[in-house]
């Protein structure tokens, strides 16, 4: 790593003039440079040691293992979302992508805005996430496209509170506790409906936790009510009795998208429709399989079956192209997002999303 670099008489020279300098009023400079040399070395292990065939491993950090020769499709995925886990599960990309001599990488992540700097990192090609992540990337100059969306269900996603809360309406929210990940849908879910109840996102106090950490904090009454998605949604009813005070119908839109890193959609076209059309059979499987989907996903999420199957029937698969209405509903939760200063200016949805047939 350090052939690079002179690094005996860098050094040398290094001690010497810090030496030379230490009676001098200037040892913030000197600190300066040291900071820096480090940082390059730093960033020289890093570019060595980075492959942009990198696996990761289930917290989206890079895997000492994952050299893949070859061409690579890297794919983004969470348990939790069905169709991605199921593709991965059935092997049939890989069958598809086996003629072009294309091996497949599955990259796992906690959730949707992980999975997406990892695109904006390079480390990732392809993905899922629910509508506000790809949101926050496109404000953070994430170079990713919308390339096609799921339509999901309004009922998928819900706030939820305590089976003997005394909180009966969304307007009861005020000055409460709320759970929800951060950038996700869910955060959307409860900036339009305090909005809705007449109260504003400052009205009440955000509590930013994933479905895991919010599932402990609901259980033990440290947050007074939670926003989350199917399936975890579906676990809270069953497990604790959540009583659902408005779940996304008339609220939000609650749709899931595919999204695919700009490189990947310029460089390799044909694999991006590979993809896609593998990604639309297995939802096609989905959507008429519910149980059989529950059993695959039980395991891995440690959660029932009943329960799963429970989430899965009122849910919708899918994997369609981005229409007007599709793209002005998705304006909508940007400008909201922006509106409350939650993303740092305003973006055009428009503009990330593929042209492609």
């Amino acid at each position: 790593m350090l052939t690079k670099f002179p690094s005996v008489n860098l050094l040398s020279n290094f001690s010497h003039w810090l030496r030379r300098f230490k009676q001098a009023k200037i040892r913030a400079f000197a600190l300066l440079i040291a900071v820096g040399f480090s940082f390059t070395l730093a960033l020289s292990a890093c570019s060595q040691n980075f492959t942009d065939n990198s696996a990761t491993t289930p917290e989206g950090n890079p895997s000492p293992t994952s050299q893949v020769d070859g061409k690579v499709v890297r794919i983004g995925y969470q348990k939790a979302a069905t169709i991605l886990f199921a593709l991965k599960a059935n092997k049939n990309l890989e069958n598809a992508l086996a003629s072009s001599g294309t091996s497949v990488v599955w990259n796992e992540f906690p959730a949707g805005p992980p999975l997406l700097e990892a695109i904006n990192s390079g480390s990732v090609d392809f993905g899922y996430t629910g509508e506000a992540p790809p949101v926050f990337a496109q404000a953070a100059g994430t170079p990713l496209l919308y390339v096609a969306y799921d339509p999901l269900s309004t009922q998928a996603e819900a706030i939820v509170v305590h089976k003997d809360s005394p909180i009966k309406t969304v307007a009861d929210l005020k000055g409460k506790k709320v759970a929800f990940a951060k950038g996700s849908n869910t955060n959307y879910l409860v900036v339009k409906a305090l909005e809705k109840a007449g109260l504003k996102y400052s009205d009440i106090t955000p509590v930013f936790l994933t479905p895991a950490d919010g599932r402990a904090a609901f259980e033990g009454k440290n947050v007074d009510a939670w926003a989350v998605w199917d399936p975890y949604l579906a676990a809270a009813e069953k497990a604790l009795g959540a009583r659902i005070l408005t779940d996304a119908t008339g609220v939000a839109p609650n749709r899931g998208y595919y999204l695919a890193a700009k490189s990947f959609v310029d460089n390799n076209p044909g694999g991006l429709k590979t993809v896609l059309d593998e990604v639309k059979k297995t939802s096609d499987w989905a959507k008429g399989n519910p149980t059989e989907v529950a059993k695959l996903l039980s395991p891995v999420l440690g959660i029932d079956a009943a329960v799963l199957e429970t989430a899965e029937k009122r849910r919708d698969h899918g994997a369609l192209p981005l229409t007007d209405e599709v793209i002005t509903k998705q304006q909508e939760v940007a400008d909201a997002f922006y509106k409350i200063q939650l993303i740092p200016k305003q973006v055009n949805v428009k503009d990330i999303v593929w042209q492609g047939k």
